[in-house]
């Protein structure tokens, strides 16, 4: 059986990481999608909890998929998962600058080997950030293509639209 670990902020998740997900569960017998607490990035719109609960329900329709969360290392989770791989998906050129040189700090630390899914060029302008803004300045209906139905509906109760 093998086993990856798909770590991010997801705040909040949409579809490109969706797209990213489902490859990856096409790929493995089992896929740990995993929301971290990214200290390095401003305060998140959702909690943990609520980003978990969006994920969850994201992902539903997938059997081989199961949801957990981390506030440390993504190769510590991997670890203590039993995961073969991390998966990270790739929008854009300058995504690989920064995931690869990730990829052989957490191989030479940990030995786990990274494998980079490209998203299709129909999500790969999508990001949270710009999700979370145009939802908040404009109005969540803008985003609702990018992003998954329970996503909305939270973006919607958030910003009260």
């Amino acid at each position: 059986m093998r086993t990856a670990l798909y770590p991010g902020s997801f705040d909040p998740i949409h579809n490109g990481h969706l797209e990213i997900v489902e490859t990856a569960a096409r790929l493995f017998d089992h896929v740990i999608v995993a929301a971290i607490r990214n200290t390095q990035k401003a305060v998140s719109l959702f909690t943990l909890e609520e980003r978990q609960q969006m994920i969850e329900e994201s992902v539903a329709h997938l059997p081989n998929v199961k949801v957990d969360s981390l506030a440390g290392l993504a190769v510590d989770l991997a670890r203590d998962v039993g995961a073969d791989v991390i998966v990270k998906g790739l929008r854009v050129a300058s995504d690989a600058d920064v995931e690869l040189q990730q990829a052989q700090m957490n191989r030479a630390v940990s030995g786990i080997v990274t494998l980079f899914i490209p998203a299709t060029s129909s999500h790969s302008f999508i990001a949270s950030k710009y999700v979370r803004d145009f939802a908040k300045y404009g109005s969540a209906e803008r985003v609702d293509s990018m992003v998954p139905g329970p996503v909305l509906k939270r973006l919607r109760e958030k910003f009260a639209q």
